[in-house]
C-alpha cells in the first residue's frame, strides 16, 4: 500500500511539474516592445543568480526559461510569414539588439487586421521606419478565435500602437471568445472599464492594464519625485514632461488625435499619488516630437516648480535617457507570469495587484510602495 502511496505522489508530483513547464504567449503587434520582450526569452533563459534588469528571477514557480512564444500578428509585409525570431529584427524596428541569436521558435507571425491600427502618416515617411502593410489578405475574427485556440497559448499580450481603440477591442474581444488572459500593454482602456471588466468577469477570463509602465521611465520617475514634494510639505505650483524618441511609436504619435487615451494615461499615473491632483493648465504630460536619429532612445524632460518655506519658490528640471523598449520589456515578464498565476487560480476579470503595479492605467491606483507589498502578497497568495 505505502510503494502504491509513493507512486500515486511520484505521479502528482510530475503533474504539477509539468503544469508549472511552460508558458504560450501570444503577442498582437511584433514592433520594438515585442522584439526586446523575445530577446530577454533567450538573454535570461539560463541565468544562475538574480539577473538584472529582472524585479524576479523566480515569480510564483516560473522562471523566464518557462515563457515562449505560441503565436504572433503584425501587419507588415517585412514580418508576416517571417519566424518571430527573425521578425523581431526586421524593420521598421530599431530598438537595440542585446541578444542577436534568438533561436527559431517555430512560429510564423499571421497577417492581423489593420483597422485603426495604423495612421495614414506613418506609410508615408522614411521607408527604413514606415509602415508597410503586408498585401495578404485580412483574416477574420472566426479566423482569429480559432488560430488562437489551436495554439495553446495561455494569453495574449496587446502590443498595438498608441491611439488603435478599434483594433485593441478588436483583440480583446478575440481573447474572450478564445478564452485566454488579456494583458493590455497599450493606452486603450479596457481592464480599466467597468464595462469590459464586466466582461471578463462574466467570461471567467483575466485581464491585466491598462499601458505599461516602464522599469525606470518618465512615469515612474515623475510620480515619485510629485509624492516627495508633496510629502516634504512642497506646494507643486507647476510641473510638465515632454518626451522625445525616434521610434514608430513616436512617430506614431504625431498624429495628435491617436493621443487621447495616452495623455490621459499618462497625467493620471503622475497625478495619482497627490492628495490634491493639480489644475489642468498646471500639469503637461506627454509625446512632444519625434526625433529619428534617436531611434528606440527616448529622452524626457521633466520640471516641478514649487513653493518652499516662506512661500520662497524652487524648481526641479531632470533629464533621463532610456531605451524605451527593453525598459518595459522586464516589467511585462513579470506581468506574464503573474496572469499565469491567475489563470493557475481560476481568477477572472482585472487582476488589480499586478495592475496597479505594472501599468500606468489600471482600475486602483496606490502608492508603489503599497503596489509593491500587495503585488508581493498576490504572489505568494496571501
Amino acid at each position: 500500500m505505502k510503494k502504491f502511496q509513493f507512486v500515486i505522489d511520484s505521479v502528482n508530483t510530475i503533474l504539477e511539474e509539468y503544469k508549472l513547464s511552460k508558458i504560450k504567449i501570444g503577442i498582437i503587434g511584433v514592433g520594438n516592445c515585442a522584439s526586446s520582450l523575445v530577446q530577454g526569452l533567450t538573454y535570461y533563459h539560463d541565468c544562475e543568480e538574480k539577473p538584472i534588469g529582472l524585479m524576479h528571477k523566480v515569480l510564483g514557480g516560473y522562471e523566464i526559461k518557462d515563457i515562449e512564444v505560441g503565436l504572433a500578428y503584425d501587419v507588415d509585409v517585412r514580418k508576416v510569414g517571417k519566424d518571430v525570431a527573425e521578425a523581431i529584427f526586421a524593420k521598421p524596428n530599431c530598438t537595440k539588439v542585446f541578444a542577436p541569436n534568438v533561436p527559431k521558435t517555430g512560429v510564423i507571425v499571421k497577417k492581423g487586421v489593420v483597422l485603426d491600427g495604423i495612421s495614414e502618416h506613418t506609410q508615408d515617411f522614411d521607408e527604413d521606419i514606415s509602415f508597410r502593410v503586408s498585401p495578404a489578405p485580412e483574416p477574420t475574427k472566426a479566423e482569429i478565435v480559432q488560430s488562437i485556440k489551436d495554439s495553446g497559448v495561455d494569453m495574449i499580450i496587446s502590443y498595438l500602437p498608441v491611439g488603435s481603440r478599434e483594433a485593441a477591442y478588436f483583440y480583446a474581444d478575440c481573447a474572450l471568445e478564445a478564452k485566454v488572459g488579456y494583458i493590455n500593454c497599450m493606452p486603450v482602456f479596457i481592464a480599466s472599464d467597468d464595462r469590459w471588466i464586466a466582461r471578463f468577469k462574466e467570461a471567467g477570463v483575466p485581464c491585466i492594464g491598462d499601458d505599461i509602465k516602464s522599469q525606470l521611465g518618465a512615469t515612474i520617475v515623475h510620480r515619485e519625485l510629485m509624492r516627495l514634494f508633496e510629502e516634504r510639505g512642497i506646494k507643486i505650483m507647476h510641473t510638465y514632461q515632454l518626451n522625445t524618441g525616434g521610434n514608430t511609436d513616436f512617430l506614431n504619435m504625431l498624429n495628435r488625435s491617436r493621443l487621447a487615451d495616452k495623455k490621459v494615461s499618462k497625467t493620471q499615473a503622475v497625478q495619482s499619488n497627490l492628495k490634491e491632483p493639480l489644475d489642468p493648465f498646471d500639469i503637461h504630460v506627454g509625446p512632444s516630437d519625434f526625433v529619428p536619429w534617436q531611434h528606440d532612445n527616448k529622452l524626457c524632460f521633466l520640471r516641478i516648480e514649487g513653493q518652499q518655506f516662506g512661500d520662497v519658490p524652487m524648481n526641479l528640471e531632470l533629464r533621463l535617457s532610456v531605451e524605451d523598449s527593453p525598459n518595459s520589456a522586464g516589467v511585462v515578464i513579470d506581468a506574464i507570469r503573474c496572469m499565469k498565476i491567475a489563470l493557475d487560480r481560476g481568477l477572472s476579470g482585472d487582476i488589480v495587484p499586478p495592475s496597479s503595479y505594472f501599468m500606468k492605467h489600471p482600475r486602483v491606483q496606490r502608492e508603489d510602495f503599497l503596489n509593491r507589498q500587495l503585488l508581493e502578497d498576490f504572489i505568494n497568495n496571501k
